[in-house]
């Protein structure tokens, strides 16, 4: 499989490391890169043997059989529509940008007419399986997630008490807090949509990382998930779950037996 990358940053060069580097995923490689940074796409392309692409057009045109998305909500934005319908399939890492209806609803249609795909990895969360098994059935109660991050990582947090910034639904926190919302975003599109996912956003002073609990009830029973994310060891800025969970949706794309 060759697949086009968007995006030379921490997870961009994580998954061109793992894949073309280090060989990770069988019949596999990333063969070209866009990125709106030229200076870093010629060493990164040096590095790795990637072509690099000054347009996203020229990508879409090249002979890639799927694109990987490392960048931001505005470039889903700006490109989804164009790289699905050319027939190609789109593994996203900013699923941000699917809580627009609308949006979602174009891309789908897209995808229907096309035959194209929409791969949406995990990110900094779990728990995703049970929620759909619940939500087949019509059993999915309630979803709620609370996140505790350090008041560097929140804009205009307090910098010296434990404060609730934000308790209200993701409908409501994707418009407050943008930078924020990946991880409730893919929890909203697995469970119950953004009206019924409850969000709760908490700045700690004497937290070094970021943590997520993820609680849901229904007629399986109930969930309650911790997970407290290491940064990359590259940069600590970006959650190595989310990198992960990148390269684990690759490796299981063309899997002939999938788990979950």
């Amino acid at each position: 499989m060759k697949l086009g990358l968007i995006g030379g940053g921490n997870i961009g060069q994580f998954l061109l490391q793992r894949v073309n580097g280090d060989k990770v995923i069988k019949d596999t490689q990333i063969v070209a890169l866009f990125t709106r940074n030229q200076s870093t796409a010629k060493e990164i392309t040096s590095k790795f043997g990637v072509a690099n692409y000054e347009t996203m057009q020229d990508l879409i045109d090249s002979d890639v059989d799927a694109v990987v998305e490392a960048a931001t909500v505005e470039v889903v934005q700006e490109f989804a529509a164009t790289i699905l319908s050319s027939g190609k399939d789109l593994i996203l890492s900013s699923v941000g940008a699917l809580a627009d209806a609308d949006f979602y609803s174009e891309l789908e249609a897209i995808c229907h007419k096309v035959g194209t795909r929409i791969y949406l990895p995990s990110g900094a969360v779990g728990g995703l399986d049970i929620l759909k098994a619940a939500r087949s059935n019509g059993d999915l109660a309630s979803v709620s997630i609370t996140t505790t991050k350090p008041p560097h990582a929140l804009a205009n947090a307090p910098k010296d008490e434990l404060t609730v910034i934000f308790d209200g639904s993701a409908t409501e926190a994707i418009k407050l807090f943008p930078k924020n919302i990946n991880v409730s975003i893919i929890l909203s599109l697995a469970g119950l949509g953004t009206d019924k996912t409850k969000v709760k956003i908490i700045s700690d002073p004497n937290a070094t990382k970021n943590s997520h609990t993820i609680d849901a009830t229904g007629a399986f029973g109930k969930l309650s998930l911790a997970i407290e994310n290491d940064p990359m060891p590259s940069n600590p800025k970006t959650s190595y779950l989310a990198a992960l969970s990148v390269l684990a949706t690759l490796k299981n794309k063309d899997e002939l037996i999938r788990v979950g």
